[in-house]
């Protein structure tokens, strides 16, 4: 796909060619200032009808807003033969490993209790899930060394956290965060201290995510997360909105080309419910009555594992920035193609596995979860084909 002249793929744009429909194909997503507002005009019509329900189903919009960044892509195209390909691999694979919630908890780090302190681990490592990648070779960069193993990138986060309430800590509570004289910068180096010289990235901005997460839970949640559960009612797209609405720090939305409402991508926001319905395999606090509605978390490795599988190419330019390790600027344009781009993607796999296995139990997040898991497998072995793309951000 990638070339001297970049032209993308007929099939990604021709729904005559393609071999997943769009699910708007040919709608037409921009509106001048003059022009009615179709949204508005729909409503309209329902209201008079007598079809308006007020009630209706909450969505998050990612689906929409990666679609629309797809449909206007110039850096990033995918391709349809090889994404048909690989979902019938990743469909097999994950058959064959039976590849499901349980393997979340079969990881050493990741809590075994089923119960609120659960929660709130989960809330926090999902409030500071941004942000390991370094420059630095593998032997310099930031790590953590807990229980006689030396863990990096995702994982460090993690250690550091079950370390921290192993050495009494309690990082895991809202009023820890609010305590100005306790959980300051300084605590916090302790908490994420590396075995290396590289300190944790944006320890600054960690310690404003905690205090703004204190903040509301203490004025609108009674300083506990399950609350904020509750709020939710049972739907994995409402509590997704409802983090997004009232913290700023899962408000992971950004303007592109123009379009009226922000493009949502909402990775930790989405990732949290995903974690929450994971560790209590769809019951208690991870009971979601709509989690398929989650989509993929656009990160950094995903769209790496995708483009090394084939499924998506990029653009000269975007293939030069990336291969080279320079950063890319948040919310830039770039950006914003990889990981908007990286969600349809996925989104196309799992239509593709449900239309070949109808029978398949498979969505964006156990398809997210199995790609990260092979991405970080590739890597130790050394058959990762392209370096993933560097931002740095709170986002991710």
């Amino acid at each position: 796909m990638i070339g001297s002249h970049y032209v993308p793929a007929p099939s990604s744009r021709d729904p005559k060619t393609s071999t997943t429909q769009h699910l708007n194909s040919g709608k037409d997503h921009t509106m001048s200032d003059d022009e009615a507002d179709p949204e508005l005009l729909a409503l309209l019509r329902q209201h008079f009808q007598g079809k308006l329900n007020l009630d209706e189903e909450p969505e998050t919009g990612v689906l929409e807003g990666a679609e629309f960044v797809y449909d206007n892509s110039i850096d990033v195209a995918l391709d349809m033969r090889a994404t048909k390909i690989a979902a019938e691999m990743i469909y097999a694979q994950m058959k064959e490993k039976e590849y499901s919630t349980t393997n979340w908890a079969e990881h050493e780090l990741h809590p075994k209790t089923k119960d609120e302190s659960t929660v709130a681990f989960i809330f926090t490592m999902d409030l500071l899930n941004f942000s390991f990648w370094s420059l630095l070779p593998d032997d310099e960069r930031f790590a953590v060394s807990y229980r006689d193993k030396r863990w990096t990138g995702y994982w460090s986060l993690v250690a550091s956290l079950q370390r921290a309430l192993d050495e009494d800590i309690p990082i895991t509570d809202p009023h820890y965060w609010q305590n100005e004289d306790e959980c300051t910068l300084v605590s916090l180096r302790h908490v994420f201290r590396s075995c290396t010289e590289e300190e944790i990235p944006l320890l600054e901005a960690r310690l404003e995510c905690l205090r703004e997460a204190g903040r509301v839970l203490y004025e609108k949640y009674n300083c506990s997360f399950t609350n904020c559960i509750s709020a939710a009612k049972g739907s994995a797209a409402g509590l997704v909105n409802l983090l997004a609405c009232d913290f700023r720090c899962f408000r992971d939305e950004h303007p592109f080309d123009g379009r009226r409402k922000p493009v949502r991508l909402l990775k930790r926001a989405q990732i949290l419910v995903a974690d929450l319905w994971a560790c209590f395999n769809g019951e208690r606090y991870g009971e979601f009555r709509d989690i398929d509605k989650i989509t993929m978390f656009a990160d950094y490795r995903v769209p790496q594992i995708l483009s090394s599988l084939g499924c998506i190419g990029y653009s000269p330019p975007l293939h030069a920035l990336v291969s080279k390790g320079e950063v890319i600027d948040s919310g830039s344009r770039l950006e914003m193609q990889l990981r908007a781009c990286s969600i349809w993607c996925v989104e196309l796999l799992r239509r593709q596995i449900k239309q070949d296995h109808p029978e398949a139990t498979v969505n964006a997040i156990l398809i997210d979860f199995f790609l990260y898991d092979m991405m970080k497998r590739w890597e130790a072995e050394g058959r990762e084909t392209m370096p993933h793309h560097r931002t740095r951000s709170i986002w991710y």
